[in-house]
């Protein structure tokens, strides 16, 4: 689950006519595996950040906005260069795409101005394991005509994270954002928490998937660690300022960048090396004592 920021960002539509919805369409059959398409378009954040990581760069003919943002995308590095969809529907009647990528693709809120066109479309689904982003890999990499590179990225995913085990030991910690919000079960972030040994505090509590808990209920329920964003690392605002209350300042830290946690891809890796890390340094302290 994502914070209050990341899905207003999620949510925000891609493409806008006159406050009309934006994808309206009829599905059309995917293209055989051994079709590659030429004109790839992704149609969110998400989507962006399969593509980018096993399509041809020529391939790709629009990514979002949101694509280039560090802080968004776990693979901004790799849309540098890339050509970003506008707020036009009729940008993509002129790109004409031989494939368009969402999560999902034929459901987002269909556009009236395409109804009736036909585009080759893949639907897929928002991951909450790590499993799911396995699943999404392996239809991305199908559709855009490299199956082999799906194989290969999640062959060395499950190897890097065989690799890392589950430093955590059972302790607990808690996914706390701007505002108290807490992240709960259910979601990607308490996968990756159960994937490292740790027991998620929203578990202990019983509480949803989002929840806000107080500074005093955070104080009162002492977590072993807590794990936030590493935009929150130094106060921007009212929202980040109740992180850095001297009350919390004797829980160890667990600091991940929110692009490789706000969506279900590649990036899963590099937050749970990043917590496997400091994990180590926090155990090694307690050592050295």
């Amino acid at each position: 689950m994502n914070s209050p920021t990341k899905i207003a960002a999620l949510a925000f539509p891609l493409l806008a006519l006159g406050g009309a919805a934006l994808w309206a369409t009829t599905p059309a059959p995917m293209p055989h595996p051994a079709t590659k398409p030429r004109r790839i378009v992704s149609l969110n954040l998400c989507a962006d950040q399969l593509v980018l990581a096993l399509a041809d760069r020529d391939q790709i003919a629009g990514v979002t906005r949101n694509a280039t943002d560090t802080e968004m995308s776990g693979e901004a590095a790799k849309a540098r260069g890339q050509p970003v969809l506008k707020n036009s529907a009729e940008q993509i009647l002129a790109i004409d795409p031989d494939l368009v990528v969402g999560m999902p693709a034929s459901r987002s809120a269909p556009m009236r101005a395409l109804k009736g066109h036909r585009f080759n479309l893949l639907d897929l689904q928002s991951a909450d394991t790590v499993d799911q982003i396995y699943a999404s890999i392996r239809q991305t990499a199908v559709a855009v005509g490299h199956p082999e590179r799906g194989e290969a990225l999640v062959a060395r995913m499950q190897a890097a994270l065989a690799r890392l085990g589950k430093p955590g030991g059972g302790k607990v910690a808690a996914y706390y954002q701007r505002r108290g919000f807490m992240t709960g079960t259910g979601t990607l972030i308490d996968d990756l928490m159960q994937r490292m040994g740790l027991v998620n505090l929203a578990a202990k509590l019983d509480k949803p998937p989002l929840s806000q808990l107080s500074l005093e209920e955070m104080v009162a329920a002492q977590p072993d660690y807590l794990i936030v964003e590493s935009a929150t690392d130094k106060i921007a605002d009212q929202g980040t300022e109740m992180l850095h209350h001297p009350a919390l300042a004797g829980i160890p830290r667990i600091s991940i960048p929110q692009a490789w946690t706000v969506c279900g891809s590649p990036a899963y890796v590099q937050a749970a090396e990043g917590m496997a890390q400091q994990l180590a340094r926090f155990q090694d302290r307690t050592h050295a004592r």
